[in-house]
């Protein structure tokens, strides 16, 4: 694995040493000068570091106007959204399949995760040199939080991968090392997380740094991905008695600025501010109204319920013929509808002032997409600047993934309901019916994350670690409109390829998963 050790070094030690808070400001010298004569040598080498391994969370896809944590990109992987610009690969894994040749997601999230674990490694390796105490303490509760999540990743997409934890200038070249097991990965990622915690402040999210309910909650999603239900469920409930969260009042709040500055919700996020942290090429306005590259399937407009709670069907509130009337608001507040005004939000005027499918770039059969919409902007359009953040952490998600996991503990208790009709009052939808079965209880809880997390990049590690991503995906028509078009999921997509050209520079150490 000489290249491949080789490739994480030279660009991991480049992405470290950025400075300020600017993204990708890189100051960079020959690798071979860094830690000996240039850097680690005061304490606001070490800040800058720290910056550095933050800029990570920005790393490019490789494909247009996809930032690797455009989180949205995510559903054009699933039954939720179709994107007609392949953002993030998505158009291609569904309809073509996915293969070790394929980019984009497949490819970036590989090498951007392994570069990003060199940087923290480096960090780590030498951050004791300038500075100590508390500081220092925290600033490796950082670093640990930040290589559990690269992990994190690798561990969900490709499962069987390369655990590296040492310093970069110290590993054997000489030497190779092959791929350790899901298992394995995730052992680590644990471990990680568990230093985080001891190691983070305690206190609530809010400047961008990762402290310890972020690193709680993101070792609740590891638990539920290894259906570790009674552990999971306990350190959620942890989370939600430290109070140091609260659902935001404003469900679309959560997803631009200046709301996103005040919600009590986010717990993890990736930041952006204007005019100096920008989406890379466009802004999230142009990609998802102007060009629509990511819109929702009729599938997830069905799976919205009445607003009495009810299906469609069985409603006293729904009226037949008015299918966006008297549902559950929080479709309205994810997506446009034909006919919809500036009264609805919907941001454009003159001859595109009626929200029109098959205008814009609006495929005829999906819907455009609201959330992540700054209500203040009109007409946007190459040159409009927008900094949202992309939040990759919620307290409802603490929530929801407290009831996933009590359910399969203990069955629908009175701390399931309520965790649940938290979420759903919120956004005054009723509460769940009393007396469901377990199985029932189940079926509730999935619904409820598919129309709460809608276009936030959820949907296809659910579908996954649920088991059912298959069963959902492999001949699914995203659009009733062309009934021959079917998405392809197969067995093996539950672990993705190892990209082709990691095997090509490390063969025969580094083996390809199964089913490629």
């Amino acid at each position: 694995m000489k290249k491949y050790q080789q490739l994480l070094i030279l660009v991991g030690i480049a992405m470290i040493i950025g400075s300020g808070c600017g993204k990708n400001v890189l100051d960079v010298t020959p690798p071979d000068k860094l830690a000996s004569s240039l850097f680690w040598k005061t304490p606001d080498d070490a800040d800058k570091a720290l910056t550095g391994l933050y800029n990570t969370l920005y790393a490019s896809s490789g494909g247009y106007a996809t930032s690797q944590y455009t989180v949205f990109a995510w559903d054009n992987f699933t039954d939720d959204s179709y994107g007609q610009y392949n953002y993030g690969g998505g158009l291609d894994a569904l309809t073509g399949g996915i293969t070790p040749q394929s980019g984009d997601f497949v490819l970036s999230y590989y090498t951007n995760c392994y570069q990003a674990i060199a940087s923290v490694n480096s960090f780590l390796a030498n951050v004791d040199k300038v500075l100590s105490g508390d500081k220092l303490t925290q600033y490796k509760g950082e670093a640990y939080f930040l290589r559990a999540f690269n992990y994190f990743w690798l561990a969900q997409l490709y499962g069987n991968t390369v655990i590296v934890t040492e310093d970069p200038f110290s590993l054997d070249y000489k030497s190779s090392r092959a791929k350790s097991d899901r298992d394995a990965v995730l052992k680590q990622v644990l471990t990680d997380l568990d230093a985080a915690i001891a190691a983070l402040p305690d206190d609530a999210y809010g400047n961008g740094h990762a402290v310890k309910s972020t690193a709680q909650g993101y070792k609740v999603r590891v638990l539920l991905f290894q259906k570790n239900y009674a552990a999971a469920a306990a350190l959620a409930q942890q989370i939600i008695t430290g109070n140091k969260y609260s659902l935001n009042p404003s469900y679309a709040g959560n997803f631009y600025k200046p709301d996103q500055n005040n919600s009590k919700e986010i717990m993890f996020s990736v930041k952006y501010l204007r005019p100096n942290i920008l989406h890379q090429d466009v802004a999230i306005s142009v990609n998802l109204q102007r060009w629509k590259g990511e819109q929702g399937t009729q599938d997830l407009i069905n799976e919205y319920e009445a607003a009495d709670g009810k299906d469609t069907a069985s409603s006293a509130v729904y009226v037949p013929g008015k299918p966006y009337e008297h549902r559950d608001p929080r479709m309205r507040q994810t997506f446009f509808f034909p006919g919809d005004t500036k009264a609805q939000g919907w941001p454009f005027t003159g001859a595109l002032a009626i929200a029109t499918p098959g205008k814009d770039s609006w495929t005829t059969g999906y819907y455009a997409v609201k959330k992540w919409l700054d209500p203040s902007l009109v007409d946007p359009d190459y040159g409009t600047i927008d900094d949202n953040d992309f939040v990759l952490l919620r307290f409802a998600d603490v929530l929801l993934m407290y009831a996933e996991a009590q359910n399969e503990v203990a069955g629908p208790d009175a701390s399931v309901y309520s965790a649940i009709k938290l979420v759903r009052n919120r956004s005054n939808m009723p509460d769940l019916p009393a007396g469901l079965s377990q199985t029932q209880m189940r079926a509730k809880i999935r619904h409820e994350r598919r129309v709460e997390f809608a276009l936030e990049g959820l949907r296809y590690f659910d579908l996954r670690r649920w088991g059912i991503a298959a069963q959902k995906l492999n001949g699914f028509v995203p659009n009733p409109l062309q009934p021959t078009i079917k998405t392809k999921y197969l067995p093996q997509y539950d672990f993705w390829p190892i990209p082709q050209t990691e095997i090509d520079r490390n063969a025969p150490v580094l083996i390809q998963n199964s089913g490629y």
